[in-house]
């Protein structure tokens, strides 16, 4: 229905020369001959070469040949070809397209048309290959021999193998919570520059940890071919904090482990998810299979759920789904729920992300857009008050999500089953989204997911395409690693988000008297209530104190550079682990936000900055996640960059000659300043540039921060005429943000 079915075998040919394996984000040189078929291509007939929304790879040109994808097409018969590329002129997911049209002449039979993508004969580096690992990665071709613009895709397509690079990044990846004595399993592996799992790693390594743990190996061996390597069945004796080196074979640190904390007694533990992705049967990478296994195997989450478009889940493949998630979820190993993504239209409610307790349950989609059987019509939710309609008898989550469209939850939301909100993805940072249901007086809990694209579940590195971050990962707290439990933590709002760390994150509320919690929210009607005098994120209480506790308990993985303490959209403090006296010649230079919450959000912020009177000494940049985009030094006392945000933010630290001397002067199409390095100090001096949170900042730290603990008290006063919603927002100095889900304390 999609394209037409008329004769494939009579439209022709291609092949690609070289063929084999090549690294990810690397520069080669491809050569695709289409040979036509019986048809031959008539005037005005044209082909398509295609590839996958998701694909990274380098966008083709043919002005420049002696700049990266140079890319020439030649007819044999010297037919005169148009040759366009669009990144939507085919249907998703395969829509980045090289259109080439015949405008003066023809192809019979065994003509030729040869495409050479990455042409070196001028001095072109090549083209550069997808930056994510793909062992089938098409170059897609549909013939249109007959000049109706109605395509066949030919029957037999070309295809290149994209691999890993060579090891530059190590992870050990370990719980951030456990009991003592209770296993857990330890995760290392190496990733390419790219943030692909390398088969290249090759050598003896050492594990050293700073308390004793029961079934470590003091050494293991890795050999090409493995992407990683799991340690399970470990145990800690003693409670304490725990952290894992892993060093290589002259005694050099690789890796250390995130914080793991063992405790004697914790009536929750802590899980890690990544609750949206995506494979290549929608708009993914890699099969369904591959993505699970790659959650589970190469990124050590503990659960997840594929979130499939819903108008390219076709009912095979969602049946197909039930049975993968019937078949990797085991309870105290690895969860997994069966759900997708509803995809609506931005004006009917915008995306959400549906996950059911169990298999065997009806989807009900936004639309049947790109699927050909039309027979469950009828179960279509076309907005979403439909949606939550149509789920309101279903075992079921819903959160919001921001993707490509955005979810307007003022326009719908159910409380019943939308307990939370998506404030950060591959897509960029949304914390809008959490202010747009403050503002309505919702009680949400906070997530943060990766929506990867790339086949890279819960590891999910943006690559060089429009997604402009890491994706985000949440930590559920919950009893055990079961099915039940998780939701239940799910249904409570007790998890907290992150950019894609892991560590480890305690908010508690304390009261002077009794507060009523309250099991579930009192909003949908009469609910059980206990007396308490504290209480977790997501809970919900009612309190007669005039004040609470809020009590903070962080350890990072990486140093803290503050931590925003907020009641509802009001930041009550920013709490920083130094003070001015230890503040250095380091200062930092941030860009953030976005053009306005649609697709085209990104903001290009591409530009540069001079000193006069002192010099840069070192550049350290921040969230500089794709490598096509760099911070460079063009001289002792200047700095261009190429960049763009999503939402989120990136910048540099700068550690500079002198602490006091000189100016700084900033110059991006958003924001042009000029500053005094004396007046630079921990406090941000805010430049504005419209959009939503866009602007540039520049504060100092220390030269050197230390600080990866935190503890916090604080006594807040409690409004009356309004939900209190207590909860933090931690910015490490690596980049990533951590949201704790409110504590919400109601009249």
């Amino acid at each position: 229905m999609q394209h037409s079915h008329y004769l494939p075998e009579r439209m022709g040919s291609a092949t690609i020369s070289p063929t084999g394996r090549f690294e990810a984000g690397s520069f080669q040189s491809f050569t695709l001959v289409y040979t036509a078929g019986y048809f031959g291509i008539d005037d005005t007939g044209s082909l398509k070469i295609v590839h996958r929304f998701a694909s990274d790879m380098g966008r083709p040109q043919w002005s420049d040949p002696s700049a990266p994808n140079y890319t020439t097409v030649q007819a044999s018969n010297g037919a005169v070809l148009e040759v366009q590329y669009d990144g939507k002129r085919n249907i998703r997911p395969w829509d980045k397209t090289l259109f080439i049209r015949v405008i003066r002449g023809f192809l019979r039979e065994h003509d030729t048309i040869t495409v050479c993508f990455g042409d070196r004969s001028q001095g072109s580096p090549g083209m550069r290959v997808q930056t994510f690992c793909e062992p089938t990665f098409e170059f897609r071709v549909l013939a249109d021999p007959f000049a109706t613009y109605h395509y066949t895709e030919l029957p037999v397509q070309p295809f290149i193998a994209v691999v890993a690079g060579p090891p530059v990044l190590w992870k050990a990846v370990v719980p951030t919570l456990r009991h003592t004595g209770q296993a857990f399993r330890l995760g290392f592996k190496a990733e390419d520059r790219w943030g692909n799992p390398s088969d290249q790693v090759d050598g003896v390594f050492t594990l050293r940890s700073n308390r004793p743990i029961q079934g470590l190996p003091s050494t293991f061996a890795m050999r090409p071919g493995e992407h990683s390597r799991s340690f399970d069945n470990l145990s800690v004796s003693e409670a304490g904090e725990v952290q894992i080196e892993v060093l290589d074979a002259a005694g050099a640190r690789l890796c250390i482990s995130n914080p793991l904390r063992i405790a004697g007694d914790a009536p929750l533990l802590h899980y890690w998810a990544d609750l949206h992705g995506q494979s290549e049967e929608t708009i993914g990478t890699n099969s369904a299979r591959e993505l699970i296994e790659f959650a589970r195997d190469r990124a050590f989450l503990d659960v997840m759920s594929h979130q499939g478009n819903d108008f390219q889940i076709t009912t095979p493949f969602w049946e197909q789904l039930n049975r993968l998630t019937a078949e990797f979820n085991q309870d105290g190993r690895f969860v997994i729920y069966p759900g997708y993504e509803w995809s609506g239209n931005t004006g009917l409610g915008g995306d959400r992300n549906v996950m059911f307790m169990q298999e065997g349950r009806q989807i009900h989609r936004s639309s049947h857009a790109l699927l050909d059987d039309l027979s469950d019509l009828s179960s279509d939710a076309n907005s979403a008050k439909d949606l939550f309609d149509a789920l309101k008898a279903e075992d079921c989550l819903v959160f919001a999500h921001i993707g490509g469209r955005y979810a307007d939850i003022k326009m719908a939301h159910d409380l019943r089953i939308e307990r939370s909100v998506e404030v950060h993805s591959d897509w960029g940072t949304f914390e809008w989204l959490l202010h747009d249901a403050m503002e309505q007086g919702y009680r949400i809990g906070i997530l943060a997911n990766s929506d990867g694209h790339k086949g890279r579940h819960g590891a999910s590195h943006p690559g060089a395409s429009l997604f402009g971050a890491y994706g985000g990962l949440s930590c559920l707290m919950a009893k055990d690693l079961t099915r039940a439990s998780i939701f239940e933590a799910l249904r409570k709002r007790h998890h907290y988000a992150t950019t894609g760390c892991r560590m480890l994150l305690d908010v508690q509320a304390h009261f002077d008297s009794d507060a009523k919690l309250y099991e579930n929210d009192p909003k949908l009607g009469p609910s059980d209530i206990s007396l308490v005098r504290s209480a977790i994120m997501g809970d919900i209480l009612q309190a007669d104190d005039e004040t609470v506790e809020l009590r903070v308990h962080v350890v990072a993985s990486a140093p803290i550079e503050r931590i925003e303490i907020r009641n509802r959209l009001a930041v009550l403090e920013t709490w920083r682990p130094y003070t001015d006296a230890a503040l250095g010649r380091r200062i930092r230079v941030i860009w953030e936000g976005s053009e306005y919450r649609g697709r085209g959000r990104q903001t290009v912020w591409d530009g540069g900055c001079s000193l006069t009177g002192n010099r840069f000494e070192r550049i350290v940049p921040i969230n500089q996640w794709n490598l096509d985009k760099q911070i460079v030094q063009t001289g002792p006392d200047s700095l261009s960059w190429s960049a763009l945000t999503t939402g989120g933010f990136g910048g540099f630290d700068a550690w500079l000659a002198e602490g006091q001397a000189g100016v700084l002067r900033i110059d991006t199409p958003l924001v042009k300043c000029e500053i005094a390095i004396a007046d630079i100090g921990r406090e941000d001096l805010v430049f504005d540039a419209g959009g939503i949170g866009r602007r540039i900042r520049v504060f100092r730290l220390p030269d050197e921060n230390q600080h990866q603990q935190a503890q916090i008290s604080r006594r807040i006063p409690l409004q009356t005429q309004h939900d209190n919603a207590l909860y933090v927002c931690i910015t490490q100095e690596d980049g990533h943000l951590i949201w704790s889900s409110p504590i919400y304390v109601i009249p």
